[in-house]
């Protein structure tokens, strides 16, 4: 099993953004997956509001942990376990 943290350096190695960098914004841990900054882009269609003008919107969507490779090697973890 892989650690990973917010803020960590990976690698994508499958899907469509595959051989692409960058950094971990959020992770789900329930279903495994991570957000990564500007890959797996989305097109979200918003609503005007009072708050925001609406139209489509580019964000993050998740990938799994599986299709992620750690290439942080100053932020090495070590696996800690239960004795």
């Amino acid at each position: 099993m892989m650690i990973l943290k917010k803020g960590t350096q990976i690698k994508v190695i499958a899907g469509k953004d595959k051989g692409k960098t960058g950094e971990i914004l959020e992770i789900n841990r329930k279903l495994n997956k991570v957000k990564i900054k500007s890959i797996n882009m989305i097109k979200r269609h918003t609503k005007p509001t009072k708050e925001n003008k609406g139209g489509i919107i580019s964000r993050e969507s998740f990938i799994h942990q599986s299709n992620v490779k750690n290439i942080d090697i100053k932020k090495k973890v070590k696996q800690v376990g239960k004795k």
